[in-house]
């Protein structure tokens, strides 16, 4: 029994320096927060930091990271599902924009602060981010083969034009607003399926 204490506290030590750091960098900026507010912030020391992330970099890689992986999580499972195409691609559609704005704070400070990445890591994250994207090209594509989604339409603009539009979330989403997330979630869905469909 005090063995699995200990590993739920050794295991709460990450994600309480994520979390701190999460909320400095989107009230100060990833370049105006130190390491040593974040460490005083979770109550931890330095070198709790440094065996869990190594640097403050890689706090600002996983802010963005956990949320693109619990995407991909998402779209797999939805990707894989039973229903027809278009109702997958709407599920997909509308499940990037909630989870997007549930973790906005995450998604701001990245898309804010991604060019102070090194560029080992800003590489990694392209690739991650291409490989979603090309998950969620692959439903259309599967609409287009199928005759359900227009084929003259070219997938990578598709994909494109809905991401840039889930990209700019942060910048006008409020909480506090007249739309719930899954009513923003349901227009975005009905918006693109509207456009690929075939008349």
């Amino acid at each position: 029994m005090a063995q699995a204490s200990t590993t739920k506290a050794t295991a709460a030590v990450p994600r309480r320096l994520l979390a701190e750091a999460t909320r400095l960098f989107a009230e100060r900026g990833f370049d105006r927060t130190s390491v040593q507010e974040i460490v005083e912030a979770a109550g931890v020391t330095k070198g709790a930091l440094y065996h869990y992330f190594g640097s403050k970099d890689d706090l600002l890689y996983e802010v963005y990271a956990r949320v693109l992986r619990l995407q991909t999580e998402r779209l797999e499972q939805i990707a894989a599902g039973a229903d027809d195409v278009a109702g997958r691609l709407h599920r997909a559609a509308a499940d990037v924009v909630v989870t997007s704005i549930e973790n906005l704070d995450d998604t701001k400070i990245f898309f804010r602060s991604m060019h102070q990445l090194s560029p080992e890591k800003q590489k990694a994250v392209r690739a991650e981010r291409r490989r979603y994207h090309e998950r969620f090209r692959a439903l259309v594509e599967e609409g287009q083969c199928t005759g359900v989604f227009r084929s003259q339409l070219r997938p990578d603009l598709v994909v494109d034009f809905f991401f840039g539009s889930v990209h700019h979330l942060g910048t006008w989403y409020r909480a506090d607003g007249p739309l719930t997330a899954d009513q923003v979630a349901t227009e975005f869905a009905d918006l693109l399926l509207y456009s690929v469909r075939r008349p």
